[in-house]
């Protein structure tokens, strides 16, 4: 009977030790996410400057082309959702890895819709991402020369298109 009461003090001192020394996950239900601000982040006030410049020196080109085209209007920017967005980034992370590349940022391109693309979208503007990439997996470069934005577009890697059609470019920014 002594050593049965010295067993169950020593489960309870053991509990009782385990339960004040062991780390615990606290789930709170916030993530301890670090918000870094990359670089390239501008404010309203320069975003409307530029917009104000594409409208002064690209409007009439944009215009005249779409005349020439048939239409009285083309777009000027492409609408993705945060999820379509999301998704993509984790699926090209995904497909380039599979491929043998290292995913190292999103190139954003002009694009035109041509013949075959349906009478709602023929002859607009779109835009559309393509991942670049290094080929192989390792991210850290040894090259201390090498600068951001050095890499090349991932060649076999499925680019995003098809977001939502925009403003024409006489609209002002922000829509």
């Amino acid at each position: 009977m002594k050593k049965l009461s010295y067993i169950i003090l020593g489960f309870i001192i053991g509990a009782l030790a385990t339960y004040y020394f062991c780390p615990r996950q606290i789930d709170d239900g916030i993530d301890d996410i670090k918000i870094v601000k990359p670089k390239g982040v501008i404010t309203p006030d320069q975003a409307k400057t530029l917009n104000n410049n594409w409208t002064t020196y690209r409007k009439a080109a944009v215009d005249s082309a779409a005349s020439k085209q048939g239409r009285k209007v083309d777009n000027r920017s492409t609408w993705w959702s945060l999820d379509d967005i999301e998704n993509y980034l984790a699926f090209a992370k995904h497909e380039s890895d599979s491929l043998g590349y290292s995913m190292t940022g999103i190139r954003v391109y002009l694009g035109v819709y041509g013949e075959n693309a349906g009478q709602d979208k023929k002859d607009y503007t779109t835009m559309f991402m393509v991942p670049t990439a290094k080929k192989g997996t390792d991210r850290a470069s040894m090259n201390p020369f090498a600068f951001q934005g050095d890499e090349e577009d991932c060649p076999e890697c499925s680019p995003l298109n098809d977001g939502g059609t925009g403003y024409p470019p006489g609209a002002p920014y922000p829509n």
